[in-house]
Parts: structure tokens; sequence; C-alpha cells
């Protein structure tokens, strides 16, 4: 099994940046990916951002290109997202996901309001 627990969400004004970061219970170079989805109120939890186990492989959600980036450290068992350039509409409850031996695990999600 593999536990994640994400942190770093918060209040933040748009235009601003936040780093999120989620913090995996095992060695993470033995999971096959990590990611990052979203839950807006009202809406369905969509895909932000993944990357590979090797961390050179990386996929976007439109919305996401050029404002966000993942990356991954294995040394801390740790994966990060930066998000710059915050809009209104990224508000939501971000979740971390590892992806090991064809099983998800989710963590609890951390919420992130853009807002002035």
């Amino acid at each position: 099994q593999v536990q994640v627990v994400e942190s770093g969400g918060g209040l933040v004004q748009p235009g601003g940046s936040l780093r999120l970061s989620c913090a995996a219970s095992r060695s993470i170079s033995s999971i096959a990916a990590m990611g990052w989805y979203r839950q807006a109120p009202g809406k369905q939890r969509e895909l932000v951002a993944v990357i590979s186990s090797t961390g050179d492989i990386t996929t976007y959600a439109d919305s996401a290109k050029g404002r966000f980036t993942i990356s991954r450290d294995n040394a801390k068992n740790t994966v990060y997202l930066q998000m710059n350039s915050l809009k209104p509409e990224d508000t939501a409850v971000y979740y971390c996901t590892a992806h090991r031996l064809g099983i998800v695990y989710w963590g609890q999600g951390t919420q992130v309001t853009v807002s002035s």
C-alpha cells in the first residue's frame, strides 16, 4: 500500500502562486506514476498533471499548461505541483495520487482558493 498526504493549499489572490506537496509513505521510485487531480464545487474530479516514475514524462491538462509544473524528488519521496498565475477557476480541492501495480492511491486533498 501507499499513503500520500498533501500540503501547501490555502488562499491566494488571482495571479499569485502556490506550491503543493505530496509526501508518500514509501519510496516513490517504486511507484509507476504520481499525479494531481482537482475537484471544484459542483464539478467532476479532473486530472491536472501526471509525472512518470523517472520524472522524464509529464502530462498536463490544457488548463494547467504553461502555468503549473509537476516535479518529483525521489530522495524525499515527494511530488510537487508549482502553480503560478492562479485564476479563480483554479479554486478546488487538489488531490495527490500514486499509481502502483494497477492500483491508484488517493490522498485526502488540500483546498486551494483563489480569490481577491
